[in-house]
């Protein structure tokens, strides 16, 4: 029992913590805020909007899925996608600015909720099937 509970927050955890970029789709003033670079070129901020919808769904999809069990291996799957792949990108590219290092740090967080989820998830269903 405690298990799915383990479960559920971790994965709202991840889900917040994906739904922080959704404010820049507002515009290209919030993108500046939220990474510390400016986003004047149209093209850039397009397509940083366009980021921000897109980590707001998987956000919401994570949320839903910490409701919805069968959902629940797809939505680790999706997180540990999305986190690995920035931290890789993050640390092998390396100086970055203090924005987007506590971008780095929420995803640290984010992972480690991943880890103890995606743990207690495989208890779950190993003890339960």
């Amino acid at each position: 029992m405690l298990s799915k509970h383990i479960v559920a927050t971790a994965l709202v955890i991840v889900g917040v913590i994906h739904l922080l970029p959704l404010s820049g789709v507002t515009g290209s003033a919030r993108l500046a805020t939220l990474y510390g670079i400016p986003f004047d070129e149209p093209n850039l901020a397009i397509l940083m909007r366009h980021r921000a919808i897109l980590f707001g769904l998987l956000g919401l999809f994570l949320i839903y899925a910490a409701f919805r069990p069968s959902l629940q291996v797809l939505a680790f799957f999706a997180g540990f996608a999305s986190v690995t792949s920035f931290l890789w990108l993050a640390y092998s590219t390396g100086q970055y600015n203090k924005q987007v290092a506590t971008v780095f740090v929420a995803d640290v967080i984010a992972l480690a909720c991943l880890i103890i989820g995606a743990i207690a998830c495989f208890i779950r269903r190993t003890t339960t099937e």
